[in-house]
């Protein structure tokens, strides 16, 4: 796979159009899939349902995930994703507006890599997407998939 792929799991579309835009400024290269409830996630994840004839060996570099999230939550999501093998190691950062420290703590329970609490100002959440990229994607060596 020649260009990394980032998947965006947002139900929020201005959380969504923020997003998109940050990492657009930020010149991404990455393939951006952007889908919109946790059922949705899995089903891309794992290509079934409407993401059946997508290549299920290919996986996101990154994926970025809301927890509150219509039909499936996003711990539920993270823990599906940890519990398969194809998706194990890839890493997760939650990016979510919850304040709730139970949310965080399961969250690392379930083996996500980062938790990012959703800034409430524009320029704070814009520098927050500019450094997930930066790491994630720049900085960070992953394992081969």
């Amino acid at each position: 796979m020649s260009n990394l792929m980032i998947l965006l799991v947002e139900d929020n579309p201005d959380d969504e159009l923020l997003t998109m835009r940050e990492l657009r400024r930020q010149n991404v290269a990455n393939e951006i899939f952007v889908v919109r409830d946790g059922a949705e996630a899995l089903e891309f994840l794992f290509a079934e349902g409407a993401y059946a004839d997508r290549d299920g060996a290919e996986m996101p570099a990154l994926i970025l995930l809301d927890l509150k999230l219509p039909k499936v939550d996003g711990l539920e999501v993270l823990k599906r994703i940890r519990a398969d093998e194809r998706t194990r190691v890839v890493p997760v950062t939650v990016l979510t507006s919850s304040d709730e420290q139970k949310d965080m703590v399961e969250s690392y329970n379930l083996g996500a890599n980062s938790y990012v609490r959703k800034p409430v100002d524009f320029e704070q959440f814009r520098e927050a997407v500019r450094q997930l990229h930066l790491y994630w994607m720049l900085i960070n060596e992953a394992p081969p998939q």
